[in-house]
């Protein structure tokens, strides 16, 4: 027996991630190994997971994968876990299409119940039909429970657990109000600066949330398929790795190769001689570019693998990196030169693209997403392939080939191998 539930909300800011990663660090200080989940494609919320729990957090996305195989994600990765915790993104039926793709989906698929953190700032009995309304939505989808946040006393508190009571549902407890419990927001989501997780969270959470009880009522038996071995190549794979410039990696892609060598952009010169392929994921290679500009050597390493023939697979920062620059308000700074194209991240240019997207290249379609405020310098350069958005619509996001390079600004869930 092992506990699983997945930590959702009614709307984004509601305080999931706090919640989350608070139940995180405090059962992995008390011993429980924690294997953490990230609902949908986002990259920045694992690195907090495995910064608490000490291993990496796994992305579950019901339209970049199936749902037989999120199940073997699941299982795979939570198989020798005490407590598997997934966290949900923005509303808990939120998806790309109506509820398609939710957190809400990713419950189902995975036959785990939810708990509900619910924003109770400003607000008592007024709660009852928001849950309510949550509760009996989709009958499929069991809340197991709630846990308040934002709460301003334990006057408030009482209030809001005679809402629980009428309404039927376990209350798991609550966070107070407190400033030090707000996130400061940077790009796709939080910043991967470590905070005092242990000092601010752990007390709260020991003192305010009933944990002993969440893990007994939530217990589970293990029950999805473990087929995940059958993924591995013998490809030799070498990634682009750094904490912040190449960072989006989803951690199954690289457990899929046996032979991986990581190298730092900014610091390494990668040996590509035997290689299969060369990865270079996405980042924020715009806030090192002095950096990138110093390490000479890489840069040429790469360009001249790309020359005489080797494969590599860039996706956006990765993209952004084999371009000829890339240009800020302080200056134009030279990159690889691999492709003819320059990418401004100037303020008075920066312009968000987002959401999920798809094609077919060689018959094979292929799934991803796509988040950046970068752009093409000039006229959006010709793609090889239509780009669609989740509901089919073209998109102008392009898609190169030079020689065995393939790039792109959307951020592929797999990498080619």
């Amino acid at each position: 027996m092992k506990s699983a539930f997945l930590i959702a909300a009614p709307t984004s800011g509601s305080g999931k991630t706090a919640i989350a990663r608070g139940l995180m660090v405090l059962l992995a200080s008390e011993g429980y190994k924690v294997q953490p989940f990230k609902c949908g494609p986002d990259y920045i919320d694992t690195k907090f997971h495995e910064m608490v729990c000490g291993r990496p957090s796994i992305n579950l996305d019901t339209f970049m994968a199936t749902p037989a195989h999120v199940r073997e994600l699941f299982a795979h990765y939570g198989e020798d876990a005490d407590v598997c915790i997934v966290e949900g993104m923005m509303g808990l039926f939120d998806g790309y299409d109506r509820d398609k793709g939710s957190s809400a989906e990713i419950a189902q698929v995975l036959d785990i119940p939810v708990v509900l953190v619910v924003d109770a700032k400003s607000a008592a009995y007024s709660i009852a039909p928001l849950l309510s309304g949550f509760i009996n939505f989709r009958p499929t989808v069991h809340i197991a429970g709630v846990i308040f946040n934002k709460v301003g006393s334990e006057r408030h508190y009482r209030m809001l657990q005679q809402v629980c009571d009428d309404l039927g549902i376990t209350c798991f407890g609550y966070l107070p109000k407190q400033a030090s419990l707000e996130q400061s927001s940077r790009y796709l989501g939080l910043d991967f600066s470590e905070t005092a997780e242990k000092q601010a969270l752990i007390p709260l959470m020991n003192e305010h949330v009933e944990w002993r009880r969440l893990l007994t009522f939530n217990e589970i038996t293990a029950r999805c398929p473990r087929d995940y071995g059958s993924l591995p190549t013998r490809l030799r794979l070498v990634i682009a790795r750094n904490h912040e410039s190449f960072s989006f990696i989803y951690q199954e892609n690289i457990d899929r190769f046996k032979h991986v060598t990581f190298f730092d952009p900014e610091n390494d010169v990668p040996c590509l001689d035997n290689v299969d392929l060369l990865y270079l994921p996405g980042g924020y290679p715009e806030k090192h570019l002095e950096a990138l500009v110093a390490n000479e050597a890489c840069r040429k390493a790469i360009r001249d693998y790309a020359e005489r023939g080797g494969r590599i697979q860039a996706e956006c920062g990765g993209m952004m990196y084999l371009c000829e620059n890339i240009v800020t308000d302080d200056g134009s700074y030279p990159m690889c030169g691999v492709l003819p194209y320059t990418i401004t991240a100037r303020q008075a240019d920066k312009k968000l693209s987002l959401g999920y997207r798809r094609f077919v290249l060689d018959g094979k379609e292929y799934r991803g997403h796509e988040f950046h405020y970068t752009q093409f310098l000039g006229e959006i350069p010709a793609s090889i392939v239509q780009v669609y958005n989740a509901k089919g619509v073209a998109v102008a996001t392009p898609v190169f080939k030079y020689k065995n390079v393939l790039a792109s600004y959307t951020h592929l869930y797999e990498i080619i191998g």
